[in-house]
């Protein structure tokens, strides 16, 4: 890692997480000022807090210095050690929250990592732990990074406000990854979903399923949604329900999309019925903008894109979410940060994202 390497300074904090996963990755140390100092409540939030404090547990030799307002962070990576690790998170975002940032690192560990989060499982704002593990974990397979310790396993279900969830992730190290060919996304050949409900009848599950299919079969026969119902000390600590559904291709393509309840005393209460409706619609939806990578993982494609070898990698997309967009202003002003230098090019609507070689 290039400690001594000139930090790079940011202002907001817009983009935190992203470049505290890319100044890891580099090893260039970033400082970050003016985070939400005109706000009544300056400073980090709790999540952010959370996420700095797994930064530091993953890795070996990490400087932070935080100001006692919280408003101006500076972040000097150390070495990606890896390991067993436990972390808790914030129960103000889901755990999806925290493993987007682990999909980017772990690969890159010097020791395979195994770690243990606990928290919120599903809620509206993250991708849920049953997407990622549906679509983030077959896009690594694409960049070779299998084996039997790659999984992704839910062993607690957390709805929000209470949290109480438990996901175990493990990952093997690969220092190099595949270049990938993924221009042709095929046909929808089935779909699969999950209907999940926590300290709630395990009617919602069934209902959700019902009004789900009531869409779905009118476009694919081969659809099946599993319920998972837990009790006891498996099911959180807040009530709440939710599906998650995902459409498979013929050439091993991953489309996906999630709805959950309102958390306990927010909002309206929701019917399983719409809810189950309005999940199969979006799913619909995601299919038809199209591309060989879904929504939620357009940014974890293009970043491993740009950490692979110096060879021609291609993904076809759809139109570009908001996140990748956000991402995409992030990296190309300051691609100088990763390690790799591999300039891409972005068309707008549907659009192929290629690596060239030699750059």
């Amino acid at each position: 890692m290039a400690t001594q390497a000139h930090s790079l300074s940011y202002a907001g904090c817009n983009f935190l997480r992203q470049r505290l996963v890319l100044s890891t990755l580099s090893g260039r140390p970033v400082k970050i000022r003016k985070i939400r100092a005109r706000d009544d409540n300056p400073g980090l939030r709790d999540f952010e807090a959370s996420f700095i404090r797994l930064l530091d547990k993953i890795t070996n030799g990490s400087r932070i210095e935080i100001n006692q307002t919280g408003t101006t962070l500076y972040y000097q990576p150390g070495l990606l050690y890896g390991g067993s690790v436990e972390h808790d998170c914030s129960v103000l975002r889901s755990i999806g929250y925290y493993l987007e940032g682990l999909l980017c690192l772990a690969p890159f560990m010097k020791h395979p990592l195994k770690i243990v989060l606990r928290g919120v499982t599903n809620d509206q704002v993250d991708p849920s732990v049953d997407v990622l593990k549906a679509t983030a974990l077959p896009l690594l397979k694409q960049f070779g990074i299998d084996g039997e310790s790659f999984e992704l396993k839910i062993v607690r279900r957390g709805m929000p406000p209470g949290g109480g969830g438990e996901v175990v992730f493990s990952c093997p190290v690969r220092k190099i990854l595949k270049p990938i060919q993924l221009t042709d996304p095929g046909k929808i050949k089935r779909i699969r979903g999950m209907a999940y409900s926590v300290r709630v009848s395990p009617q919602m599950a069934n209902r959700i399923v019902d009004s789900a299919r009531s869409i779905l079969n009118k476009f694919i026969p081969d659809i099946y949604i599993y319920t998972d119902h837990m009790k006891g000390v498996n099911s959180g600590k807040s009530p709440g329900f939710g599906l998650s559904l995902v459409a498979e291709t013929t050439n091993g393509t991953f489309l996906s999309a999630e709805l959950a309840s309102n958390p306990q005393g927010q909002g309206a209460a929701v019917l399983p019925e719409d809810l189950g409706r309005n999940c199969a619609r979006l799913l619909l939806e995601e299919i038809y903008r199209g591309g060989c990578v879904d929504s939620t993982n357009q940014s974890l494609a293009l970043l491993l894109m740009t950490l692979g070898q110096q060879d021609v990698s291609k993904v076809l997309l759809g139109p570009l979410s908001p996140y990748t967009n956000c991402d995409r202003r992030l990296w190309l002003p300051e691609f100088c940060i990763l390690p790799v230098h591999r300039p891409w090019s972005v068309a707008c609507f549907t659009s192929i994202v290629e690596s060239p070689v030699n750059c």
